[in-house]
């Protein structure tokens, strides 16, 4: 089954002048083929192109998969615990880790917020809620998102002084689904530099070895692109790779191949160079990350961390995230020393 990605990817690489010569091209289609015991589509997304000399170093999609839904890489308890985002954040909350503030949240119809649940069944009633809300609490904005929010898919915000207007095209969906409302972060003016629409957050991957050694594989930083309010990568977002020494980005960013897979060295809107932009408390980000794993000590996860004025703040966790994005920002995860630890997990 050819996802649409891959026939995007597909497409693009017919067009794109990066690619290497057609035998070049034909010669390492068919070593994948043989080395991964797999028809190596992924091979278009991102491989073909002529800088790319070590295509065995990168996953395949059998691999990528496996360390997806790898019983000795997840615990389904853990799991749990991760993918509902209200248990997540009271989880956070309750293990003092920095995390969004849960204003409210509701279960379909049932709306609860200080203590309280509220009916709501319709349009007007959900404006009069957020109403009650924001005239109770100090915030002027909210992040909504479903308690199993996967890509971004719908999350929005609603601000005070526009909430009907805000809620005119998600209220239906709000309502007849679970959502968490939290705060929306304000973050830290050096990162607004490169792009303030939203909040653009690091992505830090994590490995538990069996000797319980924790392990921070790599890290990319995602930015938003125009109005956005997510800086996910498939609403259009850029990804820069991180130094993890440095804790600096590194010279180029990468669009996901749907908006055409091309290279930035600087964000494409506001012309701000990426290359040894020094992320504000980067080693900050990476104890918070440590901290977070020894309480919820699933061995393999992908933490999303936003940098406000007073230090990072877990966003979210992801438990079953693609790894696609991370063994393309490091280069090739089969040459990272660590990640061969992983391999034997699923193997």
């Amino acid at each position: 089954m050819i996802d649409k990605d891959q026939k995007k990817g597909f497409l693009f690489f017919l067009k794109d002048k990066r690619k290497k010569n057609y035998l070049k091209i034909l010669s390492e289609f068919l070593t994948l083929w043989v080395v991964k015991k797999e028809v190596p589509l992924y091979y278009f997304k991102y491989l073909y192109r002529k800088d790319i000399t070590n295509i065995r170093d990168y996953l395949g999609k059998k691999e990528q998969h496996k360390i997806k839904h790898s019983p000795n890489l997840h615990s389904k308890e853990r799991m749990d615990i991760i993918s509902n985002k209200l248990i997540f954040s009271i989880f956070c909350n309750r293990n003092k880790l920095r995390v969004s503030e849960l204003v409210s949240y509701n279960f379909g119809s049932n709306f609860c917020f200080d203590g309280e649940v509220f009916k709501v069944s319709n349009y007007e009633e959900l404006v009069s809620f957020y109403q009650n809300v924001f005239e109770n609490t100090k915030h002027d904005k909210l992040f909504l998102k479903p308690f199993s929010l996967y890509g971004g898919k719908g999350a929005c915000m609603i601000k005070k002084n526009s909430i009907a207007l805000d809620l005119k095209d998600n209220a239906k969906d709000i309502i007849a689904q679970d959502y968490i409302h939290e705060e929306v972060l304000i973050q830290h003016e050096e990162i607004n530099k490169i792009h303030a629409s939203c909040v653009n957050t690091i992505r830090i991957e994590t490995f538990i070895d069996r000797k319980e050694e924790i392990h921070i594989l790599s890290a990319f930083m995602r930015f938003g692109i125009g109005n956005n309010v997510i800086d996910n990568l498939h609403s259009g977002g850029v990804f820069v790779p991180v130094d993890l020494e440095k804790g600096c980005l590194k010279d180029s960013g990468l669009e996901h191949i749907r908006f055409g897979g091309r290279n930035f060295s600087e964000h494409p809107e506001s012309n701000y160079p990426f290359k040894e932009f020094k992320i504000p408390f980067f080693k900050e980000a990476c104890k918070l990350v440590i901290d977070a794993v020894e309480r919820l000590p699933d061995r393999y996860i992908g933490w999303d961390i936003a940098i406000t004025e007073n230090g990072p703040v877990i966003v979210e966790a992801n438990e079953h995230m693609n790894v696609f994005t991370s063994d393309v920002a490091y280069g090739g995860y089969l040459k990272h020393p660590v990640f061969k630890e992983v391999m034997k997990e699923i193997a």
